[in-house]
């Protein structure tokens, strides 16, 4: 990987390069009166879905910004590149968006195997690195000083509270056995082995745990096994058409567990629709909710509702938060450029101090983990509502789960 800075064009070529390689701008023409952010999304291959939602959520925070005057009076700029969801490809278009297309910032990418490699760039050049997806543990365990996730908590504590809640069964209704399905992705394993590694310490027996990789399609066999070891628990360590597609096998075989969860995918508004309407009782985490009673949420929810016809996602918020951030950041210092000075100053700003986001307030150890936990949802009565924590819960947890 290049790691030696490199020239930066001028401001017009850099312009005729965004008309031919199709950039979204938020703001008037590219030049010293704006900042241009560079980011990467798989906008096409395994993660185009989330990464259409973050899209989403990174133009409806410039679009937020733009119409206040901007960062520092600057109108906000963002330069979109498609990753295909390839590691390889993400690392690359970073290299493109700071060494050749003149990006004042930039923005994470979605999924820990993108944040990785994606972060590693930024680091090279002294960036700050902001995510809003990227929450395994490994992600934690490179030593990049420069990254910070932006949302409440890592993925092995997504499902904290659901762990929590399931303990505190009496033990006649405590599910006995667990089964996990989980993609080969360092943030679905996260989420699913994080529960797994509690609910095993308290005796909750693992009796299949069925590890697939990305791009499966088929999940009749490992339907059939979890279908087979009657699991009273399922957990899906999931991304979307994985969740899907095992929901569907199982239901076919007829598996009923008594609670099932699955990562990320439930919070997809497509999903009611992908199973059949068949939700009620299905469980995950999710970091954020629209009705959540933050200032700058209320502004969020409305200003997308008006955009889209729909209230933002997870995905959507954690962009949205992301741009957040860094304008914290931005304004507190008063610079916004690639110059390693200014972006040293906006790394340690970050590190010592709260940013009030539509997630909630974020704050961040030296790793750039936040110091949080996530709430868990439930489709109840055909809406997904949050369940738990229980002073955060807009109706009570339903168990066991009914029928799909």
């Amino acid at each position: 990987m290049k790691t030696q800075h490199g020239p930066r064009f001028a401001a017009l070529l850099a312009a005729a390069s965004l008309a031919l390689t199709g950039c979204l701008s938020a703001g008037s023409q590219a030049g010293q009166d704006t900042i241009r952010i560079g980011i990467s999304l798989p906008l096409t291959g395994d993660f185009s879905e989330p990464g259409k939602g973050v899209r989403r959520g990174y133009e409806a925070w410039a679009q937020h910004v733009n119409s206040r005057g901007g960062l520092l009076g600057r109108q906000v700029e963002l330069r979109i590149l498609d990753d295909q969801s390839n590691a390889d490809r993400v690392a690359a278009d970073y290299e493109k968006l700071i060494n050749q297309d003149g990006a004042d910032l930039i923005f994470g990418p979605f999924s820990t195997r993108l944040v990785i490699p994606a972060a590693q760039v930024a680091k090279d050049y002294g960036m700050l690195f902001v995510e809003p997806a990227g929450a395994a543990e490994e992600v934690f365990q490179q030593g990049f000083d420069n990254l910070f996730y932006a949302a409440p908590a890592v993925a092995e504590d997504h499902y904290q509270h659901l762990a929590e809640a399931i303990l505190a069964m009496p033990p006649h209704q405590r599910p006995a056995t667990a089964a996990y399905a989980v993609m080969d992705d360092p943030f679905a394993k996260g989420t699913a082995h994080g529960l797994k590694t509690r609910l095993e310490a308290a005796g909750v027996r693992t009796v299949a745990d069925e590890q697939y990789p990305p791009n499966t399609t088929d999940f009749g066999s490992i339907a059939a096994k979890i279908a087979d070891s009657r699991a009273e628990l399922l957990v899906g360590g999931t991304q979307y058409q994985d969740a899907v597609n095992l929901i569907v096998a199982l239901r076919q075989l007829g598996h009923q567990p008594a609670m099932a969860a699955f990562s990320t995918a439930p919070t997809n508004p497509e999903f009611p629709r992908a199973i059949g309407e068949h939700t009620e009782g299905i469980l995950s985490p999710t970091g954020y909710t629209p009705a959540a009673p933050y200032p700058s949420n209320r502004e969020f929810v409305a200003h997308f509702q008006r955009e889209h016809g729909t209230e933002p996602t997870e995905d959507e918020a954690n962009a949205y938060t992301t741009g957040q951030v860094v304008a914290a950041a931005v304004q507190a210092v008063g610079c916004a450029d690639p110059d390693p000075d200014c972006q040293r100053k906006l790394i340690d700003w970050l590190h010592t101090n709260t940013v009030d986001t539509v997630v909630g307030p974020l704050s961040w150890d030296e790793t750039g983990k936040p110091q949080g936990a996530h709430l868990i949802q439930q489709y109840v009565d055909g809406r997904i509502q949050i369940v738990l924590p229980e002073d955060a819960a807009q109706t009570a947890l339903v168990h066991p789960k009914p029928a799909w």
